[in-house]
Parts: C-alpha cells; sequence; structure tokens
C-alpha cells in the first residue's frame, strides 16, 4: 500500500515495474432470476467472461502487488434477455473497498447502482479491449468502471492520486457516447456514467477529491495511532464535503459519498468528541443529505 501510495504522489504512471500486476481483484455475478424459460450457459459464459476481462487485464502501468489489488463486485441483475438478438437489459451494481491501514478494517470506497447496463452477447464471445476504437458498449461499460474505480483508489491514496487514471474514464464516456446506449449521454441523467466522471473531474469539485485523501490516509488510516487526530482529520473532510456541495449544488457525488459512509461516520461520532462538533457534523450531513436523518440523529446522542 505504502509502495502504491508514494507512486501515485508522483503520478509516475509511465513507469514500468517487475512488481506490476493486474490492479482489479473484482467479484462478478450476474443475478437472472427475472429472466425465466433460457438456458443457462449463455449467463455462465457471460460472468466469466466479465470476470477474466476485468481480474486478467493490466489497467494501468502502475505497480500493485497481488495484496494490493482492489477489491470490488459488480453484480448485474439481468431484466430482459433476447436469443433472437443476443440482447441483454440490465442493471450493475458496482462497489469498491479499501483496507484501512493497521487494522482488519475494510472501507466502502464507492458503492452505486448503474441502471442503464444494455449490451450485446452471445455464449462463446471473447471480451476485447481496443481502446482507441470504442465499439462495443459492454466492453466499455466494464472499462469506464475499472478505470473509475481505480482512480478513486488512487485519490484515497494521494491527493488528486488519480488524475490522470479518471481522464482515462472520461475518455471512454466521450467515445461511448457515440455508441447509442443510456448512460453515456450528457445531461440526460444526473447519476448516469457522464454525470458522475463530469462532476468528479470539475475544476469546483477538486474539494471533494481533496477530502478523500483527508478522510482516508488521515482519517481512517492514522485510527490506530492516534484515534482524536484521525478523527479531527474526519471533521475536516466532512467540512470540506460541505464546500463541495457549496461549489456545485447540483452535483450528488456529496449526497452519494454520504449514503455510502452514513453507517462509518455515524459510529466514528456517535458518544465521541464534543457536542458542539457532533452537531456541526450533523448539520452538515443533514443539508448534504435529509433522507438519512435517522443515522444523522444518532450523533447527538
Amino acid at each position: 500500500m505504502l509502495r502504491r501510495f508514494l507512486l501515485s504522489v508522483l503520478t509516475m504512471l509511465s513507469i514500468l515495474s517487475p512488481l506490476t500486476a493486474q490492479e482489479l481483484n473484482a467479484r462478478v455475478m450476474i443475478n437472472r432470476q427475472q429472466v425465466s424459460n433460457t438456458k443457462s450457459g449463455v449467463f455462465e459464459a457471460l460472468e466469466k467472461a466479465i470476470t477474466q476481462f476485468l481480474n486478467e487485464r493490466t489497467w494501468t502501468q502502475l505497480p500493485f502487488r497481488e495484496n494490493e489489488r482492489i477489491q470490488c463486485s459488480f453484480n448485474f441483475t439481468i431484466n430482459t434477455y433476447s436469443e433472437t438478438d443476443n440482447s441483454f437489459r440490465a442493471s450493475l451494481l458496482v462497489a469498491s473497498n479499501r483496507p484501512v491501514w493497521g487494522s482488519n478494517y475494510t472501507t466502502t470506497v464507492w458503492n452505486t447502482n448503474d441502471k442503464d447496463c444494455d449490451f450485446i452477447f452471445q455464449e462463446f464471445d471473447q471480451l476485447e479491449w481496443h481502446p482507441d476504437q470504442i465499439d462495443n458498449n459492454l466492453t466499455a461499460m466494464l472499462a469506464y468502471w475499472a478505470y473509475f474505480i481505480i482512480g478513486l483508489d488512487l485519490d484515497s491514496m494521494a491527493p488528486l492520486g488519480g488524475t490522470e487514471v479518471l481522464r482515462v474514464a472520461q475518455d471512454i464516456c466521450n467515445q461511448a457516447e457515440g455508441l447509442g446506449y443510456k448512460g453515456w449521454k450528457a445531461f440526460d441523467d444526473s447519476r448516469n456514467r457522464f454525470a458522475l466522471i463530469n462532476d468528479y473531474l470539475d475544476g469546483s469539485m477538486e474539494v471533494f477529491r481533496n477530502l478523500q485523501y483527508k478522510y482516508y490516509r488521515s482519517g481512517l488510516d492514522c485510527f490506530s495511532e492516534n484515534a482524536e487526530q484521525a478523527r479531527t482529520a474526519i471533521t475536516e473532510a466532512i467540512e470540506m464535503l460541505k464546500q463541495a456541495k457549496e461549489n456545485k449544488s447540483l452535483s450528488l457525488l456529496p449526497q452519494i459519498f454520504t449514503d455510502i459512509k452514513r453507517d462509518e461516520v455515524v459510529s466514528i461520532f456517535t458518544g465521541q468528541g464534543s457536542s458542539q462538533d457532533r452537531e456541526k457534523i450533523y448539520d452538515i450531513l443533514f443539508r448534504i443529505n435529509p433522507s438519512q436523518n435517522n443515522y444523522w440523529e444518532k450523533l447527538k446522542q
């Protein structure tokens, strides 16, 4: 982890190293319960092909040791499948985790439902990736999320450490819009793939990216050494979250962050720190995500 942190600080994405290995350790699941009277072979083949595509490819030239591979999951729910034209209509729950330094605890970095995952796949298809010629919606989606996950992980290790990787995800998004599938179009949906990467790399949201480092490296990773100092860093990260929301009020990234971190933040602050700090944190989180107020109320206890 330290090796990856130092390299991401230097943004040495062009350096080859004998340590270079696959970045992802993805668990893929295909839920076909909504599809009946169809042979299982194509779904088993799809799960295997996606697993190999994500895990057996080196997405960057950063050196990742085997134990540094990013733990993530890609859970597809197949809504419809046509044997006539091999078309799938699906949604995808994609999530990634990160170990916390000095502990056995694993924290969620990303978790979202990509509801527009339509694609074509035949049982014996081999998934290939050609970034200079994006002509397959399934591989484009998988590559986009691979780079997105890796970029967020690097941001959590170093300030703006994932910039170059995230720009690759943005480039995929821009190219894939021409495929004609949902999820790539600008202003079509405030939570689609375009909106997420566009907001994340928007200059006004740089504070949101910097809070990733503050929250994880200065906060969670330091709990085993100094809990109070770590809690102070996480308080500062939440204050940065407020600034991010003010900078771009229509962005859903601050709300998504609070959805992901809801239980964790409540656990960190309930009964800890001063009542003034907990009240301040409550106010910020409630303004950003009032739908989770049942959880935020616990901060006052």
